[in-house]
């Protein structure tokens, strides 16, 4: 494995654990190099899910845009980076688990939008403010009544 911060390929394991409720493994590793120390995971590959988008194209799910979306949501709110990856993976084993081959685009969106909203409401009304592309300000407010309301 190569190390990240200075690219030596040798390196030890310190700490292994089981992940994601057993689906995969992280290891804590240390540079013998450097000796800066970064995390691995180790997962069971599956098979590809494919993501139907909005226009009828497909591509391969990518659980990295999908933690992209979630950080940008995220960005300045006071949520660990290991809850970002657990959201993450947690997103990625509904999906797999709830389609087999492939999965619209929107059901994804809705699936990370209510487990945003459990996460941070102010997560949830960022990501739904792009992924429900609010054309004005109306659409926005009807939004943050909902959540108003929901309380």
């Amino acid at each position: 494995m190569k190390c990240p911060f200075c690219g030596h390929d040798e390196d030890k394991v310190i700490d292994s654990r089981s992940s994601e409720e057993g689906r995969s493994i992280r290891r804590r590793r240390e540079c013998l190099h450097c000796h800066r120390r970064f995390t691995t995971y180790e997962n069971i590959e599956e098979a590809s899910l494919m993501v139907i988008k909005k226009d009828g194209r497909r591509e391969p799910f990518d659980r990295k845009k999908i933690l992209a979306g979630i950080k940008k949501a995220c960005e300045k709110r006071p949520i660990s980076t290991q809850k970002l990856e657990e959201l993450a993976d947690k997103i990625e084993y509904t999906l797999q688990s709830k389609f087999e081959k492939e999965v619209d685009a929107s059901e994804a969106g809705e699936l990370i939008m209510e487990l945003l909203y459990d996460l941070d409401e102010v997560a949830y009304v960022r990501f739904a403010s792009v992924y429900r592309q609010f054309k004005d300000i109306n659409h926005f407010m009807k939004e943050l009544k909902g959540l108003l309301n929901h309380k």
